[in-house]
């Protein structure tokens, strides 16, 4: 298959957006001035759904931008995860609301409830979406907390990837919004006129536009949307797979797909945490890194910091970033969104941007994982089978 298939051999029931403009921000210290800005500038609606909403130095600068906003008269619309934000505190919400905004929090932890559930506490909404006015929308692996601050503005420096989009595939983040908000609040989210057909950017010579797909509309099957459109593009890769991954504990299906890749001569690289917040799904991970390192496949550590991105690149074409991790609770049971990005320019700078991150890595060589420690064998063959639960 020629590269040129691939791209016209897109994910099955995959609706391409035209006519967008989309950048990398890597890492907070790009994404966050953005973010502010668009906040700042917002004239009509701002929407907000965050996992992690921590009430720290960036976040109390992001309530304050929210605030501000919702008191000039912009509708704000703000969904924050129970669990995610569990550190946050409740009197920030409470002051956001009492400067207009309004504000839900996902699946509670209130066992005092009637309604609870302890099913519910699994069930979470790990998405990072910020869309101002319907035309300009952010979506990535960042959440708003001091952790994703360089270490020099008193953050721990974590590597991660926001993206920028703008154009009228906004309009998919705003409908991911708008249908857990209207499923929560019981009441259909209201977007103005003027936003429900945002414009369509004119293509010219000098501009080249993108098409777009935002995986994640579907409430219901935003897992299954997302790892279709990842094992379409594996199965085809023809050239390189670029991978980074905070979270990384395939399926057998995923597994299947990169093995398969690199014994058809494919350049498969994945870059993993070499250390993380949750060290157990580290352990995890490295219970599966012997097939894929017999299969061929690279295995890249980022010890820089905290590696949390979920970023993709396949053959210089089709590319993905946004919230999806390859564990069980992205893959079965978390709320997901993911950007489906069909374009050789941005592939090519997010490419760059994976050859940048493998020169301060280091590579797992197969000799060395070969002979690790029985301890830690079992430590990792342990917390694998315990990982329906991290």
């Amino acid at each position: 298959m020629t590269n040129t298939e691939l791209v016209s051999v897109p994910d099955p029931g995959e609706p391409l957006v035209e006519g967008n403009l989309v950048r990398l921000l890597r890492n907070g210290s790009a994404a966050y001035p953005e973010m502010l800005a668009a906040i700042a500038s917002a004239e009509q609606q701002i929407l907000l759904e965050m996992y992690w909403f921590g009430s720290d130095t960036i976040g109390q600068k992001f309530a304050a931008a929210l605030g501000a906003a919702a008191r000039r008269g912009v509708e704000v619309s703000i969904i924050f995860d129970a669990v995610g934000s569990v550190g946050a505190s409740y009197e920030m919400f409470a002051e956001l609301e009492r400067a207009g905004a309004q504000v839900i929090e996902f699946n509670p932890i209130a066992p005092w409830k009637r309604r609870f559930r302890l099913s519910k506490l699994t069930r979470r909404d790990h998405r990072k979406i910020l869309v101002i006015d319907g035309k300009t929308g952010f979506t990535g692996g960042i959440n708003i907390a001091d952790y994703w601050l360089p270490p020099d503005d008193g953050g721990a420096g974590w590597r991660d990837d926001m993206l920028r989009i703008e154009g009228p595939a906004v309009a998919g983040l705003s409908d991911c919004f708008a249908r857990v908000w209207t499923r929560l609040r019981g009441r259909t989210l209201r977007l103005p006129d003027a936003l429900l057909q945002p414009p369509i950017l004119v293509r010219s010579r000098r501009t080249h536009l993108p098409a777009i797909r935002i995986l994640g509309q579907d409430f219901l099957r935003t897992q299954r949307q997302i790892s279709r459109a990842y094992l379409h593009y594996l199965r085809r890769a023809e050239r390189r797979i670029f991978i980074a991954n905070s979270y990384f504990v395939p399926d057998r299906r995923v597994l299947r797909a990169l093995a398969k890749a690199a014994r058809r001569g494919v350049d498969v690289r994945i870059i993993v945490p070499g250390q993380s917040d949750v060290d157990i799904v580290r352990h995890a991970s490295r219970a599966v890194w012997g097939r894929l390192l017999r299969a061929g496949v690279r295995i890249f550590e980022w010890d820089e910091s905290v590696l949390h991105a979920k970023t993709a690149v396949v053959d210089g074409l089709w590319s993905t970033a946004g919230t999806f991790n390859f564990d069980y609770m992205s893959l079965r049971v978390n709320l997901e969104v993911n950007v489906s990005v069909l374009d050789a320019r941005f592939a090519g700078r997010l490419e760059a941007s994976f050859l940048e991150d493998f020169e301060l890595c280091r590579e797992v060589l197969a000799v060395d994982f070969r002979f690790r420690p029985l301890g830690q064998r079992l430590l990792e063959f342990l917390a694998y089978r315990l990982r329906k639960f991290l």
